[in-house]
């Protein structure tokens, strides 16, 4: 790609605020997708995706490691979850090519709107950390979250990490800050599955994958200082603004 410093500006300043709300809630594909849609109308979509992906999993895993110095990272749920989300996501890209993808849109549309509902109306949701599993169930009911948001990930992408968050908030019992915490986590290993096909098939652009992967990390900072300063209930704010967003752009994508 040669360098077109305009552009580079435009993705730059979208990967700052996408590793902002990604690092706290998920939802960072909102702003940087389109972004790089935008100011790269002619290149193809799955270099776009993977550039997307290598700029992401940098924030994402500075997020990871700020949570886990400050959070009790609860790890018995998060590597199971991670293992099969990494495994099952590599599955979902690969469905790519024999599912109709556009089927899903009403149907995560429908998700989205329970998600925000079920949190809006329970003033209580993911307020108080109380974890709910242990031993054998929570390492069951960690594959199983783990493998079907590694598959939607893989195979579909947006409002992952925002998913993620709400069903370890519903199913184990964190809070908005724990959860948001494992679902860093999580995210690292979808988005490095996406990474071991995108780039051995030369689908990036390394100039600007290289340098929205900084601004992304740097939004990742800022996020998780708010985050960790001010604690769920902030979150839990911000997580309605995002999931309310996802909503009103699948309802514009799918009507």
């Amino acid at each position: 790609m040669g360098i077109d410093y305009s552009v580079l500006t435009v993705v730059s300043v979208a990967a700052l605020f996408a590793g902002l709300i990604d690092s706290m809630v998920g939802g960072g594909g909102l702003i940087q997708i389109p972004a790089l849609f935008t100011v790269l109308p002619k290149e193809v979509p799955a270099t776009l995706f993977g550039t997307n992906k290598i700029a992401s999993v940098f924030g994402t895993a500075n997020a990871a490691w700020r949570y886990s110095r400050r959070v009790a990272m609860p790890w018995g749920t998060t590597l199971p979850a991670a293992v099969a989300a990494f495994a099952f996501s590599y599955l979902g890209a690969m469905a790519v090519a024999w599912l109709p993808r556009d089927l899903l849109r009403p149907l995560i549309l429908i998700m989205l709107v329970g998600s925000a509902a079920y949190t809006f109306w329970s003033k209580d949701f993911g307020i108080t950390h109380r974890p709910q599993h242990d031993g054998r169930r929570e390492f069951v009911y960690a594959l199983l979250v783990g493998a079907a948001i590694g598959f939607y990930d893989g195979f579909f992408g947006p409002g992952t990490g925002s998913f993620l968050i709400f069903l370890f908030i519903r199913f184990f019992g964190f809070d908005f800050l724990h959860a948001s915490a494992a679902s860093k986590v999580v995210n690292v290993a979808t988005n490095l599955a996406a990474i071991s096909f995108f780039i051995p098939n030369g689908f990036v652009l390394p100039v600007a994958a290289v340098l929205m992967a900084s601004f992304n990390v740097l939004g990742s900072v800022i996020g998780t200082h708010l985050a960790l300063r001010h604690g769920s209930a902030l979150v839990r704010k911000v997580f309605l603004l995002v999931v309310c967003s996802l909503i009103l752009k699948f309802a514009w994508d799918t009507f």
